[in-house]
C-alpha cells in the first residue's frame, strides 16, 4: 500500500491520451485453480482492423494470495515480463482492471502506465468501488461512476441491451478519451477485442504450464519409483 501512496501522485489523468492509436495492447491474467501458478498475455492489436500483430505471454508464481486492491502487486511482474518480450510498443495498454476506481486510486492500470510511461485504461466487468446510476440501454450510452463525491470512472454500455462496463483512466489518457477508444473496441461483443484476444492467449498458455508440470510431476513420481526398487 505504501508503493501505491508514492506512485499515485505520478499518474497522469489529464492526457489525453492519443485519439487515433496505431496499436492498442489487450493485458490479462489467468490463474490455476490452486492460486499458485498464474499465467499472463499481452496481445497488440491493429486500431484499425483489430487483428492480432503481436503477442507475448508470462508464466510465473502469484508472491501472495488475494487480496482485493492489490491486484497489481500479484499480476505486475509477470505482465511487464510478457511486454519486454513484444516487438511492437503499443499506443494504448488496455487493462481487464481498473484504473483511479480503485479503494486507494491506484488500480492495476494506473500501476503498468506510471511503470511503463504509456497510455492505460482499465476496463472491467465488475466494480471495486462507486455507485452509478444505470446507462440507458443503448449502446454508447454511460453514467458516471462516482465514489466519495469523485469521478473515478464511467459505467459503460457497448452492446444494447447488455451489461455495461466499468471503464476508468489508468494514466495518461482523459476519461472521455478511454471512453471512445473503448468502444472502438467493441464492435460485436461486450469486452474489448484487446481484452479477449489477450484473455485467449493466457487461458491457454496456464492450460500449457498446468499441463507441463503435470508431466514434470509424473517423470519425478517414476524415477522415485525406479530408484526406490533398486536392490
Amino acid at each position: 500500500m505504501a508503493v501505491q501512496e508514492e506512485l499515485r501522485p505520478l499518474v497522469d489523468l489529464v492526457g489525453p491520451g492519443p485519439s487515433a492509436p496505431a496499436t492498442v495492447a489487450g493485458l490479462d491474467v489467468a490463474y490455476a485453480e490452486g492460486g499458485d501458478l498464474l499465467a499472463a498475455a499481452v496481445t497488440v492489436l491493429d486500431a484499425r482492423t483489430l487483428a492480432v500483430v503481436d503477442s507475448a505471454v508470462g508464466v510465473g508464481r502469484p508472491a501472495f494470495g488475494y487480496v482485493p486492491g492489490l491486484f497489481a502487486f500479484r499480476e505486475l511482474p509477470a505482465l511487464l515480463a510478457a511486454l519486454d518480450r513484444l516487438t511492437t510498443i503499443p499506443d494504448l495498454l488496455v487493462c481487464d482492471g481498473h484504473g483511479l476506481a480503485h479503494p486507494r486510486r491506484f488500480g492495476l492500470a494506473c500501476h503498468l502506465g506510471v511503470v511503463t510511461g504509456l497510455p492505460a485504461i482499465g476496463v472491467a466487468k465488475t466494480p471495486l468501488v462507486g455507485v452509478w446510476d444505470q446507462p440507458s440501454a443503448e449502446r454508447g450510452s454511460w453514467s458516471s461512476l462516482r465514489d466519495g463525491g469523485e469521478i473515478v470512472g464511467r459505467v459503460l454500455r457497448t452492446r444494447d441491451g447488455v451489461k455495461p462496463v466499468f471503464v476508468s483512466v489508468g494514466h495518461r489518457m482523459s476519461l472521455e478519451n478511454a471512453t471512445a477508444q473503448v468502444l472502438a473496441l467493441t464492435p460485436r461483443y461486450r469486452l474489448p477485442e484487446t481484452t479477449r484476444t489477450a484473455d485467449r492467449l493466457c487461458r491457454d498458455t496456464l492450460a500449457e504450464a498446468e499441463q507441463a508440470r503435470w508431466l514434470a510431476g509424473q517423470s519425478g513420481h517414476q524415477e522415485a519409483g525406479g530408484r526406490s526398487r533398486k536392490p
